[in-house]
């Protein structure tokens, strides 16, 4: 490795953190198409170092925001415990589709989360609230679904599912989300673990990614504090709407076609 790449890589992965830091998401759908296309990775060894670094930056991240009392430990226990099964018994239906209509799929429904998070006029008051866990419990098991059978999603679900269902102030979803993003990716990466060989400079490039990860989750934790909710949820909205329609341009000409 040069020291240009060296440098791309070591910004890819600090770029990576301050997502899932700042925003509670983003990690997934920005790693795999950094380690693709700018890193020169196939497609599955992408799919698992993703994996590797995004489990390890949302735990680093989650540790940031639990410091900063904005995690609720139990409830994303919950959530993401009941998502996994979802997600694990709806996975077989994706084989049933097109991969470019699942992309094509999962960008519509980003920009129609994008779009909700928008339009949102008030978030939940700044304090804590105590959930109703059958609204918890739904909520998990629909974006577990959602997340088996598209493949994706991540925080770009589960976020806006702790806001606008569950009605989690969006700094405690943001820390919430990191756990059970970490929670998906441990799963995820011990199923993929047989399939792909673990050489010596892989390793390495997860290495960088996450080092260069922490420092990115630290100041994304930072910052997700010192934002006001408003913004922060704005922000969240404009970053998903860019991202489902760059998945947009790339996937719906060949659906198309």
């Amino acid at each position: 490795m040069n020291l240009a790449a060296l440098v791309a890589n070591i910004a890819l992965g600090f770029s990576i953190g301050a997502s899932l830091g700042m925003l509670g998401g983003g990690g997934s759908i920005l790693t795999v198409p950094a380690l693709v296309y700018i890193v020169g990775q196939s497609p599955q060894t992408a799919v698992t170092a993703s994996l590797a670094i995004v489990g390890a930056n949302s735990l680093l991240g989650a540790s940031f925001h639990l410091s900063q009392g904005s995690l609720r430990w139990r409830l994303a226990l919950v959530f993401g415990g009941v998502g996994m099964i979802a997600a694990y018994l709806t996975a077989g239906l994706s084989h049933l589709f097109p991969q470019t209509l699942l992309m094509v799929l999962f960008a519509v429904l980003m920009l129609a989360v994008g779009g909700l998070m928008l339009v949102q006029r008030k978030t939940t008051r700044g304090e804590s609230i105590e959930p109703r866990w059958s609204v918890v419990l739904a909520s998990g098991a629909g974006v577990g679904a959602v997340t088996g059978f598209l493949g994706v999603g991540g925080g770009f679900l589960i976020v806006p599912a702790l806001v606008m269902l569950i009605g989690l102030p969006m700094k405690e979803a943001v820390g919430t989300s990191l756990v059970i993003i970490a929670m998906n990716s441990v799963a995820g990466l011990l199923g993929h673990l047989g399939n792909t060989p673990l050489d010596l400079a892989l390793v390495a490039l997860i290495a960088i990614f996450i080092a260069a990860g922490l420092a990115g989750t630290f100041v994304g934790a930072r910052l997700a504090h010192r934002l006001p909710a408003a913004q922060l949820r704005i922000a969240f909205g404009v970053f998903v709407i860019i991202l489902a329609a760059l998945l947009l341009v790339d996937n719906l000409p060949r659906l198309i076609g």
